[in-house]
């Protein structure tokens, strides 16, 4: 499939979108706290959707249950909401995304929940840095790889984590998912050329420990073999037609 190129009126629609995950995001923030079930979460986010007029994007996609991912601790993206109980001190991922129009937003983040570790919070400190590293990496006219290679050379350069190899960023647009796949690791200078209207979400996934992940029997949720507790930040953005980077979520 080619990467697709948006237009300005294209991008103003998933700007729209865009604000409706950092709502969700906002909402999320707002009312966290142990003892929650990560379903009430997701009864948040999907009143925050239906308030805006907008339709999630996860729910239903390939089968997902639910409108957001929850993930808990060791569980490192795509968990499906339900019964479990939030407790002090957990770290948890909320990745979440909306249709307006027919065009995506999707973004992700990590919070401590309580009493956080310090190390955690180092963790998810180290992950959003790394994420914003590869949104500045990837200005016009640079590669495709430059970008996971900034993101790769400074979590390096904090300490001993775990960068998951199977699962990237991507392009967004008219689907969730598109050309291209952003590694979160890899050289410089390869790749497609980063050019006005490209609008990509860059996700950098990393543990306390191993890289290695595994797939749960439920078919999505993935967890560090290890045991390793894991956090996930995404933001959508796009070379807009003065050549600089805006974050549309």
């Amino acid at each position: 499939m080619a990467i697709q190129i948006k237009n300005l009126d294209q991008l103003k629609v998933m700007r729209r979108a865009g604000l409706v995950v950092a709502e969700i995001h906002q909402s999320i923030r707002a009312v966290i706290k142990p003892g929650m079930t990560t379903s009430a979460l997701d009864a948040v986010a999907a009143a925050c959707i239906k308030r805006n007029g907008a339709t999630p994007n996860f729910l239903n996609y390939h089968g997902f249950p639910a409108t957001i991912c929850v993930s808990v601790n060791e569980e490192i993206v795509h968990g499906i909401p339900g019964d479990r109980i939030i407790n002090d001190g957990d770290l948890v991922s909320i990745d979440c995304g909306a249709i307006v129009d027919g065009w995506h937003g999707d973004a992700a983040f990590s919070i401590g929940v309580g009493k956080v570790d310090p190390q955690d919070q180092k963790l998810m400190d180290v992950c959003e840095e790394s994420m914003w590293r590869g949104i500045a990496a990837g200005s016009e006219n640079a590669r495709l790889s430059d970008i996971g290679h900034a993101i790769e050379q400074y979590i390096n350069s904090q300490g001993k984590y775990g960068i998951l190899r199977e699962y990237g960023g991507h392009g967004i647009g008219t689907e969730m998912h598109q050309e291209p796949h952003v590694l979160n690791f890899g050289r410089k200078g390869f790749g497609p050329k980063i050019v006005q209207g490209l609008a990509l979400a860059i996700e950098p996934m990393i543990t306390r420990g191993s890289e290695k992940t595994k797939v749960l029997g439920d078919d999505w949720t993935v967890v560090s073999t290890d045991g390793s507790r894991g956090a996930h930040f995404e933001h959508s953005y796009v070379i807009c037609p003065d050549g600089k980077p805006f974050v549309l979520t």
